[in-house]
């Protein structure tokens, strides 16, 4: 079983990669955001819940986030692994995943990270503006919010990673098939 989670700015391509290596690797790819609109949409319990917290302007509770992602991997517990996207986004989050994993019998096993140059995701995000309809990709002010609020949240994740010697950078400029290229290295040397 190989365990990823998938990290990179707004804009780095994230989705994309995710898609391409779910693809390459038969792993099961889990974005915390589509868990979240599937279990709001279906009015779960959990959903219920969740958007109580978001209605109010707040973050949903870890253990919220856990309880729904514990369930997704149990549903998929004969795969052959998992990319987790949007998810850890703090040190008490890295730390469940890995006792959820362990519970499990499995581990995580990297943390790759897209590395982009701001200069460049925020071009990816006004042009992906211009298509998506999402008013957040058509603001370059909010844009160069969001990348500065990720760094900010994701610096002490790097360094978790790191003293676990499961971090990867990866360039994230260039094709998509040379992207994942990059990417695959990384998974294949594990």
């Amino acid at each position: 079983m190989i365990n990823i989670v998938l990290f990179g700015p707004p804009g780095a391509g994230k989705g994309t990669q995710a898609e391409n290596l779910k693809e390459k690797y038969d792993l099961k790819h889990i974005s915390t955001g589509d868990m979240f609109r599937h279990h709001i949409q279906n009015q779960t319990e959990l959903g219920k819940l969740a958007k109580s917290y978001m209605d109010k302007g707040e973050l949903v509770p870890d253990e919220v986030t856990i309880k729904m992602l514990k369930a997704k991997v149990e549903e998929h517990l004969d795969s052959k692994g998992f990319i987790f996207d949007g998810f850890p986004r703090t040190k008490a989050q890295a730390e469940s995943l890995s006792e959820l994993m362990q519970s499990k019998g499995s581990q995580i096993d990297a943390m790759i990270a897209l590395e982009v140059p701001d200069e460049v995701l925020v071009e990816r995000l006004l042009e992906r503006g211009k298509t998506s309809g999402r008013k957040d990709d058509s603001n370059e002010e909010v844009i160069r919010n969001r990348i500065k609020v990720y760094y900010e949240e994701t610096e002490v994740l790097k360094e978790f990673y790191k003293k676990e010697d499961k971090y990867y950078g990866v360039n994230g400029v260039g094709s998509i098939s040379e992207i994942t290229d990059r990417i695959s290295k990384v998974i294949d040397s594990l």
